[in-house]
């Protein structure tokens, strides 16, 4: 071990026994990690489990070595303690950390599968999110989402999916859920699914629809498939405005869509594949009579 590496875990040792001089003290805040050592700290200080409390097991440790022994012994006594006060430590911040939300993201053009902690599955479309909490899952099933998530909710309590513009209640069934920037949309492919927005819930059997664009509710169509079409590397849209696709597009090839000419708010009916670029923009330009450029990251779709 190097002298830097034994003056630093000197430095560490005599700040955990608030033993360090002036001198010591200045050569301790000019480490490297010295701010993650004071955070991790003050984190600490704030931390209370409700199983696990760090001051009751200090003071087991100390009253442990309470001895009446000669002086030498000293000798050892601070060393130990300097040990079990990182256990402690160690063991309280493993305890902090295992009950932290887990966050799952997803990038443009990526798309990944999620397991439940009860055995339910959750599919993440591109740039999406997804947060649940697996140590309080027992007692409350909900997760966040932000994007797009298909879902196959195993039978039990109520699985809640919260997004910032309504919150979904089901009961062991399937469902897709998109909320994008002023879109929101629940489709129910078995089972029941409640929909909650604006404080008024409106309950969907298998085939039905909730679309909120703008703000506006649009009234939609049966839906005949079984599961959502992006899951098969496929986007379809009935009657969407087209500025919805295009920020679909862009979400699924990662560019830049530029507008030249067009009205974004006119509706789009078709779809486009996320596996090929070039077919994809001619599906979603040839229909309403556009061409499109390429320059570099950005595509240009120009009126005819």
């Amino acid at each position: 071990m190097n002298t830097e590496m034994m003056d630093r875990e000197k430095l560490i040792s005599k700040w955990l026994d608030n033993d360090l001089s002036d001198q010591e003290l200045q050569a301790f805040k000019a480490l490297e990690d010295y701010d993650d050592l004071v955070r991790l700290n003050d984190s600490l200080q704030d931390f209370k489990a409700d199983d696990y409390n760090t001051s009751t097991a200090l003071e087991q440790v100390l009253s442990s070595i309470k001895t009446k022994t000669p002086q030498p012994t000293t000798l050892w006594i601070k060393p130990f303690l300097r040990v079990a006060a990182l256990l402690v430590i160690c063991f309280s911040l493993y305890y902090y950390v295992t009950t932290l939300d887990t966050t799952i993201v997803t990038d443009v053009a990526q798309k990944t599968t999620v397991a439940l902690p009860d055995a339910s599955s959750v599919a993440l479309n591109a740039k999406s999110t997804l947060i649940f909490n697996k140590k309080e899952w027992h007692k409350e099933r909900h997760v966040e989402l932000q994007g797009e998530a298909f879902f196959k909710v195993s039978k039990g309590a109520s699985f809640n999916v919260i997004t910032t513009s309504g919150t979904v209640t089901v009961y062991g069934t399937q469902f897709n859920v998109k909320q994008r920037d002023n879109y929101f949309e629940v489709i129910c492919y078995e089972g029941l699914v409640g929909v909650t927005y604006k404080s008024q819930e409106t309950k969907l059997k298998p085939g039905d629809s909730f679309l909120i664009i703008d703000g506006k509710l649009i009234a939609k169509g049966k839906e005949s498939s079984s599961t959502p079409s992006w899951l098969n590397n496929e986007s379809q849209f009935k009657s969407i405005p087209y500025k919805a696709v295009i920020a679909e597009f862009e979400r699924q090839y990662g560019v830049s869509v530029t507008l030249m000419g067009i009205d974004s708010k006119q509706h789009f009916t078709g779809g486009f594949s996320h596996d090929n670029i070039d077919v994809a923009l001619q599906s979603i330009t040839l229909p309403l009579h556009l061409t499109y450029s390429k320059e570099n990251n950005t595509i240009i779709l120009r009126r005819e």
